[in-house]
């Protein structure tokens, strides 16, 4: 995966979730961009996007707490959970919007 599809992929993230949730807060950390929905604490902590090799991974802080109808998160910690993406269209085939909009509604509850 070349460096501009994954920034391409990581900006359409980015906008995605600003879209839902205009006023979360994003910080660069852990070498990608984190989103919060309360500046500088962890606990409001959404999850965050990823550039790896391969592919673009976004992060899901609570993601083992969600309903996962579509079977597309991955991981198996305690807390966590992601889904990998490969392609701009990955966005809407594996459904971010769901997965952001159950990220925000389980911190904001």
């Amino acid at each position: 995966m070349d460096e501009q599809l994954k920034s391409m992929v990581r900006d359409a993230l980015i906008e995605h979730l600003l879209e839902r949730a205009p006023d979360v807060y994003l910080r660069s950390m852990y070498g990608g961009t984190v989103f919060e929905l309360e500046q500088h604490n962890p606990k409001s902590r959404i999850g965050g996007v990823f550039a790896y090799a391969n592919h673009v991974s976004l992060e899901f802080s609570h993601g083992a707490s969600f309903d996962d109808p579509y079977d597309l998160l991955e991981g198996s910690g305690k807390l966590r959970r992601h889904i990998k993406l490969r392609a701009l269209s990955d966005i809407c085939d594996k459904q971010c919007h769901h997965y952001l909009d159950l990220a925000i509604a389980r911190l904001k509850a």
